[in-house]
Order: structure tokens, then C-alpha cells, then sequence
């Protein structure tokens, strides 16, 4: 049934903080950032902190207890840890410098640090080992829907990205990686029953599990135009993967014989693929360019220098550059790090722009993303600055030393299997679910006794939504020009009850009053808009329809004199009259019914 538990006495507009407005601040960039604060929903504090108004809360608790909902549904026990963490547990799991300046650190009156938890698994991992010592209690799910704080560098698109923000994570424990594996799709289906339920179009993709550790993760995406985070599926399968993880098949080897010989061409005041392309009148998917990463430190030089090595990623000229395949292989640098204009000259002699396979300093591992690798004939740069090489060829001209897939996938590419075709969409990320395996509770001295007696190491599954950005991605998803148009289950309203001209007639009020009553002891969640005649019709069905109440109920004289009421659902262009006798049932009906 609809979420419908919230309940209050003063849901007049007339003892109601409604707080819509018609001013969009400039800083308001995103429609969803726009809307919450035109209808009312949050308030700036500072920059990346929001106050929530009473609407607003209404749709971040009904978003909250859907998720509660599947969570306890799912068998997992909902606790509550606090937002300050002591740095010892950072400490122990080697996350205290590994975070970064997200992390925001601080000193207690006892000099002693502490930090505001962006995430909890060192904390949950302390609960754990401190409460849990036998294979017996295991596996546990563990969750929280609780305020987190991650002090981005740049806040903005409103509480999509910001610096304070609530969120529901859960972590499991686990015998093996066998239990782990089970409860992993229960959360992947729990999570699907929770977007089904919040009303939004959405894709699980595979992802990549970034710097909080692990070796399989989705995400889930709610799709939108305006999403930060490129999607890639296939048109004939399955497949799904963020564009970080995602992969094209790999091309056939027809790349041909070698028809040109190598040429040394002057190429004056060209910097780029593009460039060069209109230069020497060639595609861009002719050409490839090479770029130069740092590899892993190894030490110190017998200067007190990094001996840090340099090495040559080379793709084709149309394509981009996957930084998250790049730094998964092994020898190279992570998080990625590109060598500067001094490093580059100071061995290959030239500028970045110049830099090619061919004749490549000893020393420079070179890796080939697969597509390059497959070219013949191709234009490079020369390693001479104001020239490049056409006619090159693999293995007469130059050696591809390592192959590997290097690159962003594109529109239209081959699925991994070869069936179908990639198409790319926008989207929001909503929530994510890794399997952690044993990082944290290694890390942090976890064990429990197994059938045998013997002390073993948990495996852990972790598996977050961002609450306060589910609210914004509805909003992305579903508004039009006149406001925002909610899923029917987190909608703050059901019904947005408007008299006209009550204060001129008494049978309006009266039937105003009536139904306000009846709608609320039946579940109807209703906005009683009673403001007084200073406030035109027109300004009333204005910030209805811009707050997104779904149901629209309008009593008028000249209605009731055809013993009729008018009703309009959010989404229609036209209302509709519904006969006054039966208006009740009609009303609670369309709305009580609808499925969660």
C-alpha cells in the first residue's frame, strides 16, 4: 500500500510552513537544486549544508522507511553508530591518509583525533569484533540510515553532491565467501525493490570498487539526462557496467598488410589529434597518441631522487582514455599520475604532443590499448616537436611491447560477447554494493572461531543509498515546466485539497472542512490549501502543482451548483469532473490503491 504513516494534525496551509517562492538563486544549476528550493523543500546553510523544511523532510522519511522497510524485510538488524570516530580506527585500517582532505579531521579538548565519518566501516568492523566470536552468529547484516560528512573540494547541484548527507549503509559478515555471495544478490534484489518502490526507471551496472576496497560492486543508477555518471548497456543482452568498467569486444585482427612506408612529416604549431588530422587530411582514427604515466615508486635513486619509471599508454586518436583500467595494471602508478612537460623532455626530448612509439628510449615499457594495437598505416608524433610519422606499422617500425583494454568504450561499440550493440545514457548513482572480502576485518584484527575450533578472518559485504540524493534524482527524473511531478510513494502530499472563494461561501467551507476530515481518517495524506482571498486561485494551483502533489482536488460554487467536484492527477493536462456523491470513495480509491 502507499507509504501513508505520516501523520499530522496541521496540514492547513494556514499553520503550515509551505515557503515556495519564485526566485531561483544563480547558483541553482541543476533542476533539481532549482525545484527543491523554489517548492520549499531545503534551505541553504553554507556552502554543500541544507536545513530540510517540512516538505522536504516529509520526502526524505518516506524515502527512509521504504528503505527501512526492505532492509528489516531482507533480515537485516537496523542499529545506529555515531558520526565522530575516533582516528585510531582509521589508523588501523590505513584509511587515515588514504582519504584525503574529504576526510575531516579534528582534535578534542584532550588533543586527541577524531574525524566526522564520511562511511562506517572501521566503526561497524570494531562493533563486530568486539560482540561477535563464533561462526554460529554468523552471517549478520548490519544497517543504518544515519547522517554522514564528506567535506568536498566542490559542493554543488544542491544536495546531490553535498558536503552533509544522509545515507543508509549496511554491512555484512560472513564464514565464507560462499555466504557472502548469497547475501550479495539478496541486497542486489532488495535494492531493486526498493527503486521498483520509490517509482523510479533505473539500471544495476557493474562498477568498479574504487579506493573503499573489494572485488565485485554495482551501482545503481537512476537514469537522467542530467546525471554526472555515463552508463553503457548492451542492446541485446544483459550487460550493464559504468563507463569506468565497461568494454567493447575486442576487434577482430584486421588490421591488413602494411602498404606505406614510414615518413617524417613537418607538423608546425599542432598540439592536437585534431590538429594533426587537418594537417595531413587523415581520420583521427587513423592516428594514435601516446601518453606518458608514472609507474609505481621504487625507491630512491642514488641522487635522493624517486626512481620512479615512465610509461607510454598509446591508444587511438578518436578514442579516450579509461584512467581506472589504466591504473589496474600492474606497475603503474595509482591514482593515476601523468608525467610532466620537464619529465617528458628531459627523456624523450620533445613536448607531449610530439611523443610516438617508434624508436621509444629503452627503458619505457609501452602499453597498447587493443584498438591501436590493431591499426596499420597509422600517423604518431615523432619524438621530434613540429613533426610526426605517417605510413607507421607495428612490428616493422615499431614494437607493441603490452596490449590490454586501455580505453572508454562508445556509442555503438560491440557488446564483450559480441552480441549487440553499446548505447550510452546519463545517470544518477543512488546506491552501490560491494563485496569488501576481508580488507577491513584483516586489517583490523576480526576473527571468529569455525566449526573446527580454529580462528578464521569474516569476509564482509558492504551496500550504501544515498537517501538525500534519492529525493534530488526523483526530481531529475520526473518535473516539467510547472514543478515537480513525485512518484506516487514520496509524494509529501497525497491529495492537495483548494477551495475557491470559501470565505464567500459557506457551503464550500463547510464541504471543504468535511472532506479534509474524511480524506485524513481514511489515510489520505491532505494539504487543506485554506489560505485566505488574498491568495489568488491561480497562485494556489500554481504551488501545488510546483511542490508535485499528485492528486488535485478543487471545490468551487459553480461546481457544487452541478453537484460536482473537480479533480486533476499531476501528470494530466486536463481535470476532470467527478460527481460529489461518491467523492470519498472515488478519491481514496485512486489513491489508497495505488501498489508500493
Amino acid at each position: 500500500m502507499l507509504e501513508n504513516s505520516y501523520h499530522s494534525n496541521h496540514m492547513r496551509t494556514s499553520k503550515y510552513l509551505l515557503a515556495t517562492t519564485k526566485e531561483t538563486p544563480s547558483d541553482a544549476v541543476v533542476i533539481s537544486h532549482q525545484l527543491m528550493l523554489k517548492a520549499g523543500l531545503i534551505r541553504k546553510l553554507a556552502s554543500g549544508l541544507y536545513s530540510w523544511m517540512p516538505t522536504g523532510l516529509r520526502v526524505l522519511k518516506k524515502v527512509s522507511r521504504i528503505i527501512q522497510h526492505e532492509m528489516d524485510n531482507a533480515g537485516a538488524l537496523e542499529v545506529s553508530m555515531p558520526v565522530v570516530q575516533p582516528a585510531e580506527l582509521w589508523h588501523e585500517s590505513g584509511r587515515w591518509e588514504q582519504m584525503g582532505s574529504e576526510l575531516q579531521r579534528f582534535k578534542d579538548r584532550h588533543e586527541r583525533d577524531f574525524c566526522l565519518g564520511p562511511t562506517h566501516e572501521e566503526v561497524i568492523t570494531d562493533l563486530v569484533r568486539n560482540e561477535i566470536s563464533s561462526y554460529k552468529q554468523l552471517p549478520i547484516n548490519l544497517y543504518q540510515i544515519q547522517t554522514k560528512f564528506r567535506d568536498e573540494r566542490r559542493p554543488r547541484f544542491g544536495v546531490m553532491r553535498a558536503r552533509e548527507f544522509v545515507m543508509k549503509d549496511a554491512y555484512s559478515f560472513h564464514a565464507d565467501q560462499a555466504s557472502l555471495e548469497l547475501t550479495y544478490e539478496l541486497m542486489y534484489e532488495t535494492y531493486t525493490k526498493i527503486f521498483d518502490r520509490l517509482g523510479f526507471t533505473f539500471r544495476a551496472v557493474e562498477a568498479d570498487s574504487g579506493n573503499i576496497g573489494g572485488n565485485r560492486s554495482h551501482e545503481f543508477h537512476v537514469l537522467a539526462d542530467s546525471g554526472e555518471d555515463e552508463i553503457v548497456f548492451s542492446s541485446e543482452n544483459d550487460y550493464a557496467a559504468n563507463m569506468e568498467m565497461a568494454s567493447a569486444a575486442a576487434p577482430a585482427d584486421n588490421k591488413g598488410a602494411s602498404t606505406q612506408d614510414k615518413k617524417l612529416v613537418a607538423t608546425p604549431d599542432t598540439s592536437s589529434i585534431e590538429d594533426v588530422c587537418t594537417l595531413l587530411h587523415v581520420r583521427p582514427e587513423q592516428t594514435i597518441k601516446t601518453l606518458i604515466v608514472l609507474g609505481e615508486k621504487s625507491g630512491e635513486s642514488a641522487e635522493g631522487q624517486n626512481d620512479q619509471a615512465l610509461i607510454a599508454l598509446i591508444l587511438r586518436g578518436d578514442h579516450h582514455l579509461n584512467e581506472v583500467k589504466a591504473t589496474k595494471i600492474p606497475g603503474i602508478q595509482s591514482p593515476l599520475s601523468f608525467a610532466d612537460e620537464k619529465q617528458i623532455n628531459a627523456v624523450l626530448g620533445c613536448k607531449p604532443g610530439s611523443i610516438g612509439p617508434v624508436d621509444m628510449p629503452e627503458g619505457i615499457r609501452i602499453i597498447a590499448d587493443r584498438d591501436a594495437a590493431n591499426l596499420a598505416d597509422f600517423v604518431c608524433g615523432a619524438n621530434q616537436d613540429g613533426h610526426h610519422l605517417t605510413g607507421v606499422n607495428w612490428d616493422k617500425d615499431c614494437k607493441v611491447g603490452e596490449v590490454a583494454d586501455l580505453r572508454n568504450v562508445i556509442e555503438g561499440d560491440l557488446s564483450p560477447d559480441g552480441k549487440g550493440k553499446l548505447s550510452i545514457k546519463r545517470g544518477i548513482e543512488v546506491g552501490h554494493i560491494f563485496q569488501l572480502g576481508n580488507k577491513y576485518s584483516q586489517a583490523m584484527g576480526l576473527s571468529v572461531l569455525n566449526e573446527n575450533g580454529k580462528s578464521i578472518v569474516p569476509e564482509m559485504g558492504c551496500y550504501g543509498i544515498g537517501v538525500t540524493r534519492i529525493v534530488a534524482a526523483a526530481i531529475e527524473q520526473c518535473h516539467d515546466e510547472k514543478g515537480i511531478i513525485w512518484p506516487d510513494n514520496i509524494a509529501p502530499f497525497h491529495l492537495a485539497l483548494i477551495p475557491l472563494n470559501a470565505h464567500k461561501s459557506e457551503q464550500v467551507s463547510q464541504l471543504a472542512d468535511k472532506l479534509y476530515r474524511d480524506l485524513t481518517d481514511a489515510g489520505v495524506e491532505v494539504l487543506y490549501d485554506d489560505r485566505d482571498k488574498k491568495t489568488s486561485p491561480g497562485v494556489k494551483f500554481a504551488d501545488m502543482e510546483l511542490i508535485g502533489i499528485p492528486h488535485r482536488l478543487v471545490i468551487s460554487e459553480r461546481s457544487l451548483e452541478q453537484d460536482k467536484l473537480e479533480y486533476k492527477h499531476r501528470g494530466d493536462t486536463d481535470s476532470q469532473d467527478i460527481p460529489l456523491e461518491g467523492a470519498l470513495d472515488f478519491l481514496t480509491n485512486k489513491i489508497l490503491s495505488v501498489n508500493a
